[in-house]
């Protein structure tokens, strides 16, 4: 029986019954359809891609142009799942102007369903309530913001002293109150997350957040190991990566030793 699209106010209602969201990341159309057939709540197209995907050692130089071109391939994959892309580095930081006209990109030309700002500075708290007005949601995104790795001194964990948790509360409020739908909470410790889930009537989305945010999110190279070295907050589902490697290990094998293919009859 097919799934029936999940939809915004599903998730924002999930929060009030308590049910866990689940999100995951995907990049082209083979992930996509296979994180909307397992029945993943929402798809996040991070600009993660550009380190999973394209071998960046961060986020950084993924444009606009390479986020939408990863998005049109994630949606042609999905039906039911709730699709929200990330906008990249530089894209949205100059004004809420600038942020509507990226935004306005991903919609029209990628068909994603909501998009994903970094951080709570007052041009992003302006560029969020800006995209809202204009009818485009967005899912906010505290605590470790991997798009200000170098100023932050690497992907630490934030939040550990009570003026940075204060801190990290006060733009989760901001985001919420400029329109945000959800906020990830990235990299946080788990008793700061539980009081910004507490305080907040959105939902709340954890990364290395602990166990008490609404819904869990994780980078799905990292769940089933096909990355190098997973975060460690980040439990491995599955050894895809070794099994790959040994699968076309075996094939490399066969063909050098003509086992494949096998003769004609």
């Amino acid at each position: 029986m097919a799934r029936r699209p999940v939809t915004l106010p599903q998730l924002q209602q999930k929060k009030q019954h308590g049910d866990p969201i689940t999100m995951l990341t995907a990049w082209d159309y083979l992930w996509a359809r296979l994180l909307d057939a397992a029945g993943v709540d929402v798809i996040l197209v991070g600009d993660s891609l550009g380190m999973v995907a394209l071998g960046y050692s961060t986020t950084l130089p993924v444009t606009l142009e390479q986020m939408i071109h990863h998005a049109q391939a994630v949606r042609r994959g999905v039906t039911a799942s709730f699709v929200v892309c990330d906008l990249p580095f530089l894209s949205y930081h100059e004004s809420p102007e600038q942020a509507l006209r990226s935004a306005g990109q991903l919609v029209k030309e990628a068909e994603v369903q909501a998009v994903k700002m970094e951080g709570a500075s007052p041009v992003v708290c302006a560029a969020t309530q800006r995209l809202v007005e204009a009818g485009i949601p967005v899912l906010g995104h505290v605590g470790l913001l991997p798009q200000r790795v170098h100023q932050l001194g690497g992907l630490r964990q934030q939040g550990r002293t009570e003026q940075a948790a204060e801190a990290i509360l006060a733009d989760a409020i901001a985001l919420a109150q400029a329109g945000a739908f959800a906020l990830i909470l990235e990299h946080i410790p788990s008793e700061l997350a539980q009081r910004i889930t507490a305080k907040l009537e959105i939902p709340t989305i954890g990364i290395g957040a602990g166990p008490h945010c609404d819904g869990q999110v994780l980078v799905t190279a990292d769940v089933l190991g096909l990355t190098p070295q997973a975060p460690p907050f980040a439990p491995v589902y599955a050894d895809l990566g070794t099994q790959a490697i040994a699968a076309l290990q075996q094939y490399c094998q066969d063909v050098r030793s003509r086992i494949y293919p096998p003769p004609q009859p």
